[in-house]
């Protein structure tokens, strides 16, 4: 079935501020205190030279979290302008931050199993599995389910999935008959590496143990089988005709098309199929596996088409203003290739303030639910407030 259509008026404009993901990454792993890290900017200077749009500094507790992701805001939300004691952004990083071990481990783990047959193929899969990343997808399995009365053991097996499935998708896109990229996540494409027959490989693999993951590790216990089937069923649309597939298809048709005959309602369709389908399963099958009523899921999946499409905005401006260092993959290739893209449809401020109004409208979907949806609006916001 095709996803509905938006149509969209424009607010204030939005912001987008490049943050030295390297940087903060690097810190991570040194293991600094989030005081140390307050004491610098996202370039590593000095902070008393700001960093945040306008000049003005976040509060301190928001910018310390944030900064450990590699990502800033401009101050937008009216939490943080009125200095309450923690933002909804700043409780969406916060949660990446506490679950991003837990789901390491766990795809540590599921690779770990697959081992056995061939060490490459094996090894080629965890080169970009556990290559690091926001683990935002996950994360919105996650906090969907717990929205609903769940717990992480009976989202855990598909948090897993969806990152197996995103890991392929990334490796396949940077295949050169994709979109032949040399860098991913800061370090070379898996196919640089391995060769691209190791590449493709390791992305089917990582594709079919996303369902086995879901089928053999969900609690039966927890989650009734009906529920699973229902996940799995799900995430078989989502990656084919009806998902990313259908969507790499249609974006490798619009290249070099002139800007004048890509409409805006073409890239939404795109983008629903490409980008927002994996955040729609992310946040449904939380909620299914929770055991959200079917008018909950309905309301979750309008939610997730919004902030996909939001995330892809953000994702074509970072292309045109950010660097390949921020980025750790290769900067402006959306320009060169002539892809279709918001920003050249757009402009780049009608870009950021239609993903303002995404997310605004995507908001709106969830006011219902009150602070139960606190840590998904959240979310909303992080995405267009990120970095990379």
């Amino acid at each position: 079935m095709t996803p509905p259509f938006f149509c969209h008026t424009f607010c204030s404009a939005g912001a987008f501020v490049p943050v030295n993901v390297s940087h903060f990454r690097a810190q991570l792993r040194k293991q600094e205190t989030c005081e140390e890290l307050a004491s610098r900017d996202a370039w590593g200077r000095s902070r008393s030279r700001g960093n945040c749009l306008h000049g003005k500094n976040l509060p301190s507790r928001h910018r310390q979290a944030l900064l450990l992701l590699g990502t800033a805001t401009a101050g937008s939300s009216a939490e943080v302008r009125h200095g309450s004691p923690k933002s909804r952004t700043t409780e969406a990083v916060e949660f990446l931050l506490a679950k991003r071990a837990s789901i390491d481990a766990a795809l540590n783990d599921a690779v770990q199993a697959t081992s056995v047959m061939n060490a490459r193929l094996a090894e080629a899969m965890r080169y970009s599995l556990l290559a690091g990343g926001k683990r935002v997808r996950p994360a919105l399995v996650l906090a969907a389910c717990r929205m609903f009365g769940g717990v992480d053991e009976q989202a855990m097996p598909t948090a897993v999935a969806v990152e197996m499935v995103h890991t392929m998708s990334l490796i396949h896109d940077d295949l050169p008959a994709m979109d032949n990229d040399d860098f991913r996540r800061g370090r070379p494409t898996n196919h640089k590496v391995y060769g691209e027959e190791v590449a493709i490989l390791a992305g089917d693999a990582l594709l079919s143990e996303a369902f086995s993951q879901i089928a053999e590790k969900t609690p039966a216990t927890l989650v009734p089988p009906s529920r699973t089937l229902e996940v799995i069923r799900r995430l078989g649309n989502c990656v084919g005709l009806h998902g990313l597939a259908a969507g790499q298809a249609l974006d490798l048709e619009a290249e070099g098309k002139p800007a004048d005959e890509i409409s805006l309602r073409m890239l939404e369709t795109i983008h629903l199929y490409k980008t927002a389908a994996l955040l729609r399963f992310s946040i449904t099958a939380g909620a299914i596996l929770a055991g959200a009523s079917v008018d909950d899921i309905d309301c979750m999946e309008s939610f997730a088409n919004k902030i996909g499409l939001a995330f892809q905005v953000a994702d074509d401006v970072l292309d045109v203003t950010a660097t390949t260092e921020t980025l750790g993959k290769t900067a402006g290739k959306d320009v060169a290739a002539e892809k279709a893209t918001f920003p050249r449809i757009l402009g780049l401020e009608e870009s950021r303030k239609y993903a303002e109004d995404l997310v605004k409208e995507a908001k709106g979907e969830l006011a219902k639910y009150g602070d139960r949806a606190s840590l998904l609006l959240g979310f909303a916001d992080f995405i267009i407030q990120r970095a990379s």
